[in-house]
């Protein structure tokens, strides 16, 4: 064989390496990308149910709470832009003022004692507690596939090519510091 043949099928050779290579980069960006949209979807269904519950309390609360129709425009406004948000980011900021909001409602409503024995709103407020927790878990596997994905897109080489496809560090859906204080139990 000539040198030329011989360099011809070591040039192809590093290029099948390289190219393949690169293909896994490129498979291990989208797989980082998907994960993290799946994460999130999983909170979204829950999310959306939250706000779906939303109709409810305001008909329920309104009948009792009649000099604290701002919480409730406040709360039925937060469900209109969970509706309209399109980027997870938005969705996220969102559900942190959701959340605030449902816990101003149900503070309020134990100034309301007819309103807080009602059963419907009872009922409301465990569905609403029992999504604040499922929320809760779901919180953290995606956090955890944000933190997969933000440093798959920053190690060298993936940068080069995560840059090239326009990859940005995504936003983990952070737990406020109010939500992590423990005040003990309340007497």
């Amino acid at each position: 064989m000539s040198a030329q043949i011989i360099g011809l099928i070591i040039g192809g050779i590093l290029i099948v390496v390289f190219l393949s290579y690169f293909i896994g980069i490129f498979n291990k960006l989208v797989m980082l990308k998907n994960n993290v949209e799946k994460a999130f979807m999983n909170i979204d269904v829950i999310l959306m149910q939250r706000a779906n519950e939303v109709p409810d309390l305001v008909k329920v609360a309104s009948k009792f709470m009649e000099h604290e129709t701002s919480i409730l425009t406040n709360l039925t406004k937060l469900r209109t832009d969970f509706l309209n948000a399109k980027t997870i980011d938005q969705k996220i900021e969102n559900a942190s003022q959701f959340s605030d909001a449902m816990k101003t409602l149900f503070a309020v409503s134990e100034s309301y004692p007819a309103l807080s024995s009602n059963t419907n709103f009872v009922e409301l407020q465990k569905r609403v507690s029992q999504l604040e927790d499922k929320i809760a878990d779901r919180r953290e596997y995606f956090n955890d596939s944000v933190m997969l994905y933000n440093t798959g897109i920053q190690e060298f080489p993936n940068l080069i090519l995560a840059g090239l496809l326009g990859y940005k560090a995504r936003n983990l859906f952070e737990v406020k510091p109010e939500e992590k204080e423990y005040n003990g139990i309340q007497l």
